[in-house]
């Protein structure tokens, strides 16, 4: 009890929650990308159970975040991981193939807790210096926040189904993420400090990469399916 009444506590709990806020914009965007494609009752559940392992995984990550940030190329993979991720949200998982809809719930729930895992490295270390150390208040922090971003992940999705340019948007986002990312890797960071101008291109570039890579694709995929029945009708 003596914890709740520390202003202290009151003081870092509301940083965690508004940092939060404040860095879990693109994951909510990831949320809801991934769940577009679903059946509006299984978008619910995608949702919940995407954002609570995602955020289970993000207490274990903060635990281990300053070490884990200190170790080189983990980030570089990570913005890699991050670009396809991006590419294939954009392209969407409908190839024609007759996936069943447990497969497809588990395949949101999958992309969101891999996606918030990667993107989150940068946000658990904020985190995690806002608790200073204790435990409790980080783990209520971060529970106070699975609300917050499954809110923002519904509304998204809202959003996602008046305005359809906001899927190439989303994806777009997760591009410049990911190289903005990629220049934080100890690996590079000194280097790219010197490299005022890589500081903007390269998100740029990772932003235009994932779009018109999975423009493409979608583009491909729908030649190859117009093409296919005329092959079927002329073998007939």
């Amino acid at each position: 009890m003596s914890l709740l009444s520390s202003p202290e506590f009151w003081v870092a709990l509301f940083q965690i929650i508004l940092i939060n806020i404040v860095l879990s914009g693109d994951n909510a965007v990831v949320i809801a990308l991934a769940c577009r494609d679903l059946p509006q009752r299984q978008q619910k559940k995608a949702i919940v159970f995407g954002s609570v392992g995602a955020i289970v995984l993000r207490v274990v990550l903060t635990f281990f975040a300053v070490y884990l940030l200190t170790l080189p190329y983990l980030k570089l993979v990570g913005a890699v991981l991050l670009l396809w991720i991006g590419v294939g949200l954009l392209k969407g998982e409908d190839d024609g193939e007759e996936l069943s809809s447990n497969a497809n719930l588990a395949a949101a729930i999958k992309t969101i807790i891999v996606a918030d895992l990667v993107m989150s490295l940068d946000n658990v270390i904020g985190v995690a210096a806002a608790a200073k150390g204790n435990v409790p208040l980080l783990v209520i922090g971060l529970v106070i926040s699975i609300p917050l971003i499954i809110y923002g992940s519904t509304l998204i999705l809202k959003l996602m189904a008046r305005f359809p340019v906001i899927i190439t948007i989303g994806a777009g986002l997760l591009g410049w993420v990911a190289g903005e990312m990629a220049l934080s890797d100890p690996a590079v960071k000194d280097w790219a400090e010197g490299q005022h101008t890589l500081h903007m291109l390269a998100p740029a570039i990772g932003a235009a990469l994932v779009v018109a890579t999975g423009k493409w694709l979608t583009i491909r995929a729908a030649a190859q399916g117009a093409i296919e029945p005329v092959g079927d009708r002329t073998a007939a």
